[in-house]
């Protein structure tokens, strides 16, 4: 959808206050540490300093991923300790800011299927016919007035619009309006039919769409 797309890459100017210590930084500084002149502490100081370059950016990319900041903390916490873990494997001088996203990423992608794989229930809704809408493009029963206003939406009217999506839909819409993914690579990384995958997409997608709208109106912009 047009209203996720360069506006999503600001989101961290508007959700991190300057007075509270960033979820990133604080997780950096609760990792074990190793002894004292042992040949860990170089490398742990490596990695807090690139890790700090790029806390606003974790931040902002777990808000997006799961629209809570709690569970966004959670989430940089674990994907710092996996990074942390196999920073052995990442090349200095390489770029560490899309090394860590795709870490974290990923982290929230295996915590998700955890949490799907302990319901053994099917959604009824999910095996109805949903006409399909194509990743990245805004959805055809919308006028051109309509993407135009919907896209002008700032991110603090954004992230919280995703945030009110079910863990299911928001996952699915992010990984492909804002990570890019297609709707194949989406269905492997899931663990999820294809056609799920759609539906998901397509009825958060109309669901994204009225909340923004409504902000829209309440901010007298339509």
């Amino acid at each position: 959808m047009a209203g996720l797309r360069p506006a999503c890459s600001r989101i961290h100017s508007h959700l991190i206050s300057p007075l509270r210590p960033c979820a990133a930084d604080r997780s950096i500084h609760s990792m074990p540490r190793p002894v004292h002149n042992s040949p860990g502490v170089d490398r742990r100081r490596e990695f807090e300093q690139l890790a700090r370059q790029y806390e606003r950016d974790l931040f902002a990319a777990a808000m997006r991923l799961t629209g809570s900041r709690q569970e966004a903390e959670d989430l940089i916490q674990e994907a710092l300790v996996s990074a942390y873990l196999g920073f052995d494997s990442f090349e200095l001088g390489t770029n560490f800011r899309a090394w860590m996203l795709r870490i974290l990423r990923n982290t929230h992608i295996n915590r998700y299927r955890k949490t799907q794989r302990s319901v053994n229930t099917v959604d009824l809704e999910e095996l109805t016919e949903e006409p399909r809408v194509e990743a990245r493009h805004p959805s055809p029963t919308m006028t051109g007035i309509e993407a135009e206003v919907l896209g002008s939406i700032p991110d603090e009217g954004i992230v919280p619009a995703l945030g009110e999506l079910p863990e299911e839909f928001r996952t699915a819409v992010v990984l492909s309006d804002i990570h890019q993914y297609s709707y194949e690579e989406i269905a492997r990384e899931l663990d999820i039919p294809l056609g799920t995958v759609r539906s998901r997409i397509f009825r958060g997608r109309k669901r994204l769409r009225e909340s923004l709208a409504e902000y829209a109106r309440q901010n007298r912009m339509i």
